[in-house]
Protein backbone atom coordinates (compact mmCIF):
# COMPACT_ATOMS: atom_id res chain seq x y z
CA UNK A 1 0.00 0.00 0.00
CA UNK A 2 1.45 3.43 -0.99
CA UNK A 3 0.23 6.69 1.12
CA UNK A 4 0.53 10.29 0.30
CA UNK A 5 0.95 12.66 2.88
CA UNK A 6 0.70 16.75 2.03
CA UNK A 7 2.33 19.41 3.84
CA UNK A 8 4.01 22.29 3.64
CA UNK A 9 0.65 25.09 3.28
CA UNK A 10 -0.50 27.77 5.90
CA UNK A 11 -0.93 31.25 5.65
CA UNK A 12 0.88 33.84 3.52
CA UNK A 13 0.48 37.84 2.99
CA UNK A 14 0.56 38.17 -0.85
CA UNK A 15 3.45 38.50 -2.79
CA UNK A 16 4.63 35.73 -0.06
CA UNK A 17 6.49 32.33 -0.68
CA UNK A 18 5.53 28.75 0.45
CA UNK A 19 7.40 25.34 -0.49
CA UNK A 20 4.64 22.01 -0.20
CA UNK A 21 6.15 18.78 0.18
CA UNK A 22 3.93 15.18 -0.80
CA UNK A 23 5.93 12.60 0.62
CA UNK A 24 4.55 9.39 -0.57
CA UNK A 25 5.38 6.12 1.29
CA UNK A 26 4.91 2.48 1.02
CA UNK A 27 6.14 -0.31 -1.98
CA UNK A 28 7.22 2.20 -4.82
CA UNK A 29 8.65 -0.03 -7.22
CA UNK A 30 8.67 2.77 -10.31
CA UNK A 31 9.35 6.69 -10.28
CA UNK A 32 5.85 7.90 -11.48
CA UNK A 33 5.19 11.48 -13.33
CA UNK A 34 3.83 13.16 -10.12
CA UNK A 35 2.23 16.75 -9.49
CA UNK A 36 -0.09 19.13 -7.46
CA UNK A 37 -3.48 20.04 -7.85
CA UNK A 38 -5.45 22.44 -6.55
CA UNK A 39 -8.97 23.40 -5.81
CA UNK A 40 -11.12 26.23 -4.00
CA UNK A 41 -14.18 25.90 -2.99
CA UNK A 42 -16.44 26.64 -5.93
CA UNK A 43 -13.89 26.44 -8.56
CA UNK A 44 -13.08 23.35 -10.39
CA UNK A 45 -9.98 21.33 -9.74
CA UNK A 46 -6.56 22.41 -11.69
CA UNK A 47 -3.24 20.33 -12.46
CA UNK A 48 -0.96 23.26 -11.67
CA UNK A 49 2.58 21.42 -11.85
CA UNK A 50 3.71 17.63 -13.12
CA UNK A 51 7.52 16.85 -13.00
CA UNK A 52 7.94 13.42 -15.02
CA UNK A 53 9.62 10.66 -13.94
CA UNK A 54 12.86 12.07 -16.21
CA UNK A 55 12.64 15.47 -14.65
CA UNK A 56 10.63 17.25 -16.81
CA UNK A 57 8.31 19.92 -15.66
CA UNK A 58 5.05 21.48 -16.80
CA UNK A 59 2.83 24.26 -15.29
CA UNK A 60 -0.90 25.57 -15.80
CA UNK A 61 -0.34 29.07 -16.93
CA UNK A 62 -1.88 30.46 -13.52
CA UNK A 63 1.43 29.79 -12.10
CA UNK A 64 3.62 29.60 -14.51
CA UNK A 65 7.17 31.90 -13.63
CA UNK A 66 6.20 31.52 -9.77
CA UNK A 67 6.08 28.32 -9.25
CA UNK A 68 8.64 25.31 -9.23
CA UNK A 69 7.62 21.70 -8.87
CA UNK A 70 10.97 19.38 -7.86
CA UNK A 71 11.73 16.07 -6.80
CA UNK A 72 13.80 13.90 -4.50
CA UNK A 73 13.31 10.24 -5.17
CA UNK A 74 15.43 8.73 -2.54
CA UNK A 75 12.90 10.52 -0.48
CA UNK A 76 9.84 9.40 -2.49
CA UNK A 77 8.83 13.47 -2.09
CA UNK A 78 8.00 15.52 -4.52
CA UNK A 79 8.09 19.76 -3.77
CA UNK A 80 6.15 22.68 -5.12
CA UNK A 81 8.01 26.07 -4.21
CA UNK A 82 5.72 28.81 -4.70
CA UNK A 83 7.01 32.09 -5.07
CA UNK A 84 4.92 35.88 -5.66
CA UNK A 85 1.69 34.35 -4.30
CA UNK A 86 -1.57 35.43 -4.99
CA UNK A 87 -5.31 35.54 -3.14
CA UNK A 88 -6.71 33.27 -6.33
CA UNK A 89 -3.40 30.72 -5.48
CA UNK A 90 -5.81 29.78 -2.01
CA UNK A 91 -6.67 26.82 -2.34
CA UNK A 92 -6.27 22.87 -0.91
CA UNK A 93 -3.45 21.96 -2.65
CA UNK A 94 -3.19 17.80 -3.35
CA UNK A 95 -0.26 15.53 -4.53
CA UNK A 96 -0.71 14.62 -8.49
CA UNK A 97 0.13 11.12 -8.51
CA UNK A 98 -1.76 8.99 -11.25
CA UNK A 99 0.72 5.98 -11.32
CA UNK A 100 0.95 5.32 -7.44
CA UNK A 101 -3.28 5.64 -7.33
CA UNK A 102 -3.39 2.82 -9.94
CA UNK A 103 -1.49 0.85 -7.49
CA UNK A 104 -3.71 1.60 -4.78
CA UNK A 105 -2.58 4.91 -3.54
CA UNK A 106 -5.25 6.89 -1.75
CA UNK A 107 -5.34 10.74 -2.04
CA UNK A 108 -3.55 12.66 0.61
CA UNK A 109 -5.96 14.62 3.09
CA UNK A 110 -4.24 18.04 1.04
CA UNK A 111 -2.52 20.72 2.65
CA UNK A 112 -4.58 24.52 2.95
CA UNK A 113 -3.26 27.24 1.07
CA UNK A 114 -4.58 30.95 2.04
CA UNK A 115 -2.74 33.68 0.44
CA UNK A 116 -4.87 37.33 2.23
CA UNK A 117 -3.13 40.37 3.66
Amino acid sequence: QVQLEESGGGLVQPAGSLTLSCAASGSIRSIYSMGWNRQAPGKQLELVAVITSGGGTRYADSVKGRFTISRDNDKNTVYLQMNGLKPEDTAVYNCYAPGLMSKGANWGQGTQVTVSS
